[in-house]
């Protein structure tokens, strides 16, 4: 199975302690958090986590705790744009976050790190020939350390039209031009861009629409094949990925973009994350009256004895 940490708040910016001592401990409690009282212990043994993936926009703080998580197949997407604090008050500068990604790229392998440029949005001083500019210096940098990147344009949620009116969408004919400038420069720097739940039809433009952290992704990264179950449950309809179960909590980013989906506002976060405590087995608080603990069923996805070799 999967186990991913960035579907809900960014892990390794913010909660690498916490991470590393649940690791230690071998299993984690997740709130469902449309139910919180309702519980779910994963079982953190790399017998039964086939890999453990993570999603973030600094992955400096896990840097020191690499040699403890090898143990682990894993898959990370690093997300670098060029917004500024405007749009990302908390993120680091692209220049450090860069260096972090070659760091972590030259520990795990190129074939298990991508690269996220998203959400992309017009607005803000933002058009597409500034997007092409920032896309182009940055896929330079990051040449030869990854060979995929994901693009996807933003998602106009109700929290991102109240937390960013000033942004919007590119529209159809702007989608058509960045996914040609990017998948030109893709080209240009090896890498493939895949589309994150965009329309199938940017494919005719050079952009890979098969999913972001699809099976085929999941597999070149771990170097063996999987038989995951046929389940989609909370994957959007437009999804293909294999996302796993994940271990985090909404409205507990610290970076606090304007964009984000999953955080309501600004109050919301710092109250919760006042509430985290390095030592528990929640990301946020500890046990309630009320909760109920199911634990995960949980088996390898891994097809035995069928390693499988890939070239680029």
């Amino acid at each position: 199975m999967i186990i991913n940490t960035g579907c809900r708040t960014d892990i390794p910016a913010f909660y690498s302690k916490w991470l590393i001592n649940r690791i230690r401990e071998g299993y984690v409690l997740v709130r469902n958090p449309y139910n919180p009282n309702q519980v779910t212990r994963y079982n953190l043994s790399p017998d039964v986590v086939d890999c453990l993936a993570f999603c973030t926009k600094n992955p400096e703080p896990m840097l020191k705790y690499l040699d403890e998580i090898d143990k682990y197949k894993q898959y990370w997407f690093v997300t670098i744009t060029p917004y500024g604090k405007v749009i990302e008050p908390n993120v680091p500068n692209k220049e450090k976050v860069i260096e972090s990604f070659k760091k972590l790229s030259k520990h795990i392998g190129v074939n298990s790190i991508g690269w996220r440029y998203d959400p992309i949005f017009i607005g803000n001083n933002f058009d597409v020939n500034k997007h092409i500019y920032y896309f182009g210096k940055i896929a330079k940098e990051l040449k030869n350390y990854t060979h995929n990147c994901t693009i996807s344009f933003l998602d106009l949620y109700e929290k991102v039209k109240r937390n960013a009116p000033e942004i919007k969408p590119p529209n159809h004919e702007e989608q058509i031009q960045i996914a040609k400038a990017f998948s030109k420069i893709g080209k240009e720097n090896n890498m493939v861009i895949h589309s994150c739940c965009e329309k199938t039809y940017l494919s005719q433009y050079g952009l890979k629409c098969n999913g972001c952290m699809s099976k085929e992704i999941v597999e070149k990264a771990i170097g063996c094949n999987l038989n995951p179950p046929n389940s989609r449950k909370n994957l959007r309809e437009s999804c293909n990925c294999l996302m796993g179960n994940d271990i985090g909590a909404y409205n507990t980013c610290g970076h606090l973009c304007k964009y984000c989906y999953a955080n309501a506002n600004k109050g919301f976060v710092i109250e919760n994350m006042k509430k985290h405590n390095d030592n528990s087995p929640f990301l946020i608080g500890g046990y309630e009256d009320g909760d109920k603990i199911t634990i995960a069923k949980q088996k390898s996805w891994k097809i035995e004895n069928m390693q499988i070799s890939f070239f680029f």
